[in-house]
């Protein structure tokens, strides 16, 4: 159907131009040219295309929109305001203020309409390609049978990409694994402007971009507003065709690259660096409105009639994407009543009752690397959570991130020899793409139907900080599996042997890293992180460590230590004494064997030690002052740490008489049992420590 295109459209379309213009000069900073030269693109994927409910952010029939251009986030906001989604015109105003509901950037949870934060180029890119794949895996878990793209749980996701989006290598690995997985629900709008901060993008960026996507095996079309000789016309007519034909692609990801001229119809600042990131200024902004034929002299001027329009058509458009989508909703429950009971217990966000009785308890004595602990953990979880899936950057069974008995996530025309799956399976190929695989696993995340892990080796994991930063400012449930976790890497060296990671990670904020100390404590910290809705980082062992005997085992001995469900408070008193401790010895992971050792052989000497394993040091901060005061009394002022890291996280911990060992360095290549004698992280070593911090208490 030719697409209907009327006065009132036009002068909205005008209208949010000018107040993309007016909003940054008010708030003195902010990024007008984008949102002034998309700002017709913006309103027919809002007014024409995109599947929403004002009324209801949450809709779980919704189409997802991502802004991957973050910084154009007054194109985001301003067609909220059109359409009547919890959006005023007093908040356009208080634009990049503090406190407001329009900060400089897309804030997910903060701003209704708002999908996923964005603003870290090609982040939002890369996490559209998440909710993608989350989409499909939803249908796959909960309405197999429906067609692709009939089913309630199908939905499209638009992204707005610039030029600076696609210059990021996070893009470039999201977009060639959209490609791999036949994404037909994807549809990029890349705003080709040819702008950046450094004004032409000549200087760095010459690829011809399309053939770059179809490489990737992507579905690509072109819209030219700058014609060849020079004149530009805002063709919606020509964007609307093509949102049509990547709509109906159904098996290729599609890109449409859209010729534009930045900050249009600016009369000095357009089609340069200069109306990228800062305001117009009021000459410069008085001449963009009078090329609209606005008044020049007024600020924030909204026409009523354009407004009731808007919010008119957007609820029209609302109440009949409802009328169709409930009608097929009610239909699944009727005739899906088990997954139904399903859905709500995930939108619920309970876990299935069964869940504990099918954890792994494994017996004392045995030796086992946490990372094969946790691989048999995910497996027993995988077994009864349905939404449960996940994989690895190309280490899956180095990091043991496979679910028994699944099939990969993967078009049928991707099957290996090794690897079966389908469009629905549950087992995730991220390939050597450590970066996306944490965007996109935040899109998974925030999609809300199922429940995302994604494992590589720990010391890799500083090409995914920026997207877990994200992860942790949304305070989303997405879950690392870091393993290789230290020097007991070994052979392979310095390169692969993660010494300061522990320290930068915790100092992330809502972000828990979990250390377990042995395979036991690896099953608790799996239950205790599926019991919380924030990210996490699980940090696994290579090599073996002992599993020890606990109270709660069956014919537990005198002398078991306290139960692993204790990780979930993230740090507790693992060994005791019969009396006061005389000192304190913390560890987390591999090392806290160390510390039970010292234990005896200080025990030797008449010097009580209690052992206190800290997993979790952000989860052992979240417990009331008595339960921190219980584990480590003020009154004890002899510790010693232990951990194969950087000893900085350590410092609050041990006081001013305590000692930490760990490592002040970069590692070695050596045997792993080399390398813990070399740096101290042995028994010998914490009694000595424990022996010199208790002499500086008792001087």
């Amino acid at each position: 159907m030719a697409l209907q295109w009327n006065n009132l459209d036009q002068k909205a379309v005008d209208m949010a131009k000018i107040l993309a213009g007016d909003a940054v000069e008010k708030a003195g900073s902010g990024h007008p040219g984008t949102p002034i030269s998309l700002a017709a693109a913006a309103y027919l994927l809002y007014q024409r295309h995109l599947r929403f409910d004002p009324q209801d952010s949450r809709w779980l029939g919704r189409d997802r929109f991502v802004l991957s251009a973050g910084h154009a986030s007054l194109l985001q906001y301003i067609q909220l305001y059109l359409a009547g989604q919890s959006m005023e015109l007093e908040d356009l105003k208080n634009f990049r203020t503090f406190g407001s509901y329009t900060p400089g950037h897309p804030e997910y949870g903060h701003t209704k309409g708002v999908e996923i934060t964005t603003g870290p180029l090609g982040s939002g890119f890369a996490a559209g390609v998440g909710f993608a794949m989350a989409s499909r895996r939803a249908h796959g878990m909960l309405d197999p049978q429906a067609p692709l793209g009939e089913s309630p749980f199908d939905y499209n996701v638009y992204v707005i990409a610039g030029d600076g989006c696609l210059q990021e290598g996070i893009s470039g690995e999201a977009s060639s694994l959209a490609g791999v997985q036949d994404l037909g629900n994807l549809i990029v709008i890349w705003d080709d402007n040819h702008i950046s901060i450094e004004d032409d993008t000549n200087v760095s960026f010459q690829e011809d971009v399309l053939k770059r996507y179809e490489a990737y095996g992507w579905h690509t079309q072109r819209v030219d507003w700058l014609s060849a000789d020079g004149s530009y016309q805002e063709d919606v007519n020509a964007l609307d065709e093509a949102i049509c034909v990547a709509k109906a692609e159904k098996t290729k990801p599609s890109i449409i690259a859209l010729r534009t001229i930045i900050g249009w119809p600016s009369p000095s600042k357009q089609n340069t660096g200069v109306i990228h990131g800062a305001k117009l200024g009021a000459e410069e902004l008085k001449g963009l409105k009078e090329a609209l034929g606005a008044d020049p002299e007024k600020m924030f001027v909204v026409d009523e009639q354009v407004l009731k329009h808007t919010r008119e058509n957007a609820a029209s458009r609302a109440e009949n994407a409802h009328l169709d989508w409930d009608k097929r909703f009610a239909e699944w429950k009727q005739a899906n009543p088990d997954k139904n009971q399903l859905l709500e217990r995930i939108l619920a966000g309970k876990l299935p009752d069964e869940i504990e009785a099918v954890l792994p308890v494994f017996p004392a004595g045995q030796a086992l690397a946490t990372r094969a602990a946790s691989g048999k953990t995910i497996s027993a979880i995988g077994s009864v959570m349905p939404e449960y899936w996940g994989g690895s950057a190309d280490l899956a069974e180095s990091n043991n991130t496979v679910i028994a008995g699944s099939t990969s996530f993967i078009p049928e025309s991707a099957q290996t020899g090794k690897w079966k799956g389908n469009p629905y399976g549950r087992i995730l190929h991220f390939g050597v793409r450590e970066h996306a695989m944490s965007a996109v696993m935040n899109g998974i995340a925030v999609d809300g139907l199922t429940r995302v892990f994604g494992g590589t080796f720990f010391v890799f994991s500083d090409y995914m900080r920026g997207a877990v930063r994200l992860s942790a400012l949304m305070n989303i449930p997405v879950t690392y599996v870091w393993s290789h976790d230290s020097i007991g890497v070994g052979e392979d060296g310095p390169t692969h042997q993660p010494v300061e990671h522990l320290a930068s990670y915790r100092a992330i904020p809502n972000l828990a890293i979990v250390r377990p100390m042995d395979a036991n404590e690896t099953v608790a910290a799996w239950l205790a992180i599926l019991r919380q809705r924030g990210p996490v980082g699980l940090i696994l062992t290579r090599q073996v460590v002992p599993t020890y005997e606990r109270e709660d085992m069956e014919g537990a001995g005198s002398d078991a230590l306290a139960s692993a469900e204790n990780v979930a408070k993230g740090a507790y008193i693992l060994a005791d004494t019969d009396r006061q401790p005389d000192v304190i010895l913390m560890a987390s992971g591999s090392e806290v064997q160390h510390a039970l050792t010292a234990r005896k052989e200080l025990a030797k000497e008449d010097i009580a030690a209690r052992v206190v394993s800290v997993p979790c040091m952000e989860w052992f901060k979240s417990q009331d002052a008595s339960y921190r005061e219980q584990v480590l009394p003020s009154a004890v002022k002899a510790r010693v740490s232990i951990e194969a890291g950087i000893v900085d996280s350590w410092r609050d911990w041990v006081g001013d008489n305590g000692e930490s060992i760990g490592i002040d360095g970069f590692g070695l290549p050596g045997a792993p049992g080399e390398l813990f004698e070399h740096y101290g992280l042995d028994s010998s070593h914490v009694v000595a420590a424990a022996k010199r911090s208790l002499a500086r208490v008792r001087s």
